[in-house]
């Protein structure tokens, strides 16, 4: 069957609904706690897992260019679980991440703030002026996190295949809706297609990983693709000794097959000096 990505509000139920339709599907749950489990074997320590894990970016250089790097190995991590199939991935931008995978189920948790903060206080045994608080903290951490990376609005509708109001349907409903949404024909039959292209992604992360590795080398104006195990690499550098270095990094990146220049070197022009 389809991969299923559920977007969610704090609040709202998703995480119980999450976990009941992958034991009735038997999917692994792809959520915080189980790429916490393994961040250690993609070079992630748990601080540096929490701090980047679904944040929008501080807007302090260092702190961001160490928060971009991180949430490539996060990502990455997520695309190993969807290579596997039967996975059920909660938050982190899946339905953004595999926008190329037409065999993803794209689901969305809702429910009324007023009832969502009424939820988190009483599972959380909270204040509910905090709830409110915390409630509209997490709202905004994870629009900022959506818009930022991905430039989409997490709320609408039209990014969803099925949105699920949880203020009018029960969680068995939620359930049934998303099990049985995901065995539709039009997602099964795409499936072939998949694992071609996420190992492509795969490779591409990896790629984007070793570049932005790369010290004293600014890799945000390079931009990276994949395709039948080609990594192509365009945008630009400023000297011809980085676009060595970043076509060096890619070539020797683990499972690509070739790496394709399409890179320009623009050197920032030298002001001559006063005299």
């Amino acid at each position: 069957m389809a991969i299923i990505t559920i977007s969610r509000e704090l609040g709202s139920g998703g995480i119980p609904i999450a976990h009941a339709a992958a034991e009735k599907l038997g999917y692994t749950l792809v959520d915080g706690e189980a790429l916490r489990k393994i961040a250690g074997k993609f070079g992630l320590t748990e601080e540096a897992f929490e701090q980047a894990d679904e944040h929008p970016p501080a807007f302090v250089a260092e702190k961001d260019f160490s928060l971009l790097v991180n949430l490539h190995r996060i990502e990455l991590m997520i695309l190993d679980y969807a290579l596997k199939g039967d996975v059920i991935i909660y938050g982190r931008g899946g339905q953004d991440l595999l926008k190329d995978i037409k065999s993803v189920f794209r689901t969305r948790i809702v429910a009324p703030f007023e009832d969502r903060v009424e939820r988190w206080a009483e599972r959380e045994w909270i204040d509910p002026e905090l709830a409110r608080f915390l409630v509209r903290k997490s709202d905004q951490q994870r629009a900022g996190f959506i818009k930022y990376y991905f430039d989409r609005d997490w709320e609408d509708p039209l990014d969803y295949d099925l949105v699920i109001n949880t203020q009018r349907l029960s969680e068995g409903k939620a359930v049934e809706l998303i099990c049985s949404g995901v065995s539709d024909k039009n997602l099964v039959e795409e499936k072939s297609n998949s694992k071609r292209i996420l190992s492509d992604l795969i490779m591409c992360k990896k790629a984007e990983i070793s570049v932005l590795s790369l010290q004293d080398i600014d890799g945000q104006h390079l931009s990276l693709s994949a395709e039948n195990g080609t990594v192509t690499v365009s945008g630009h550098v400023h000297s011809k000794e980085d676009h060595a270095a970043v076509l060096d990094a890619v070539a020797k990146t683990e499972s690509v097959g070739n790496a394709k220049d399409k890179l320009q070197v623009i050197s920032y022009r030298q002001e001559p000096d006063d005299h």
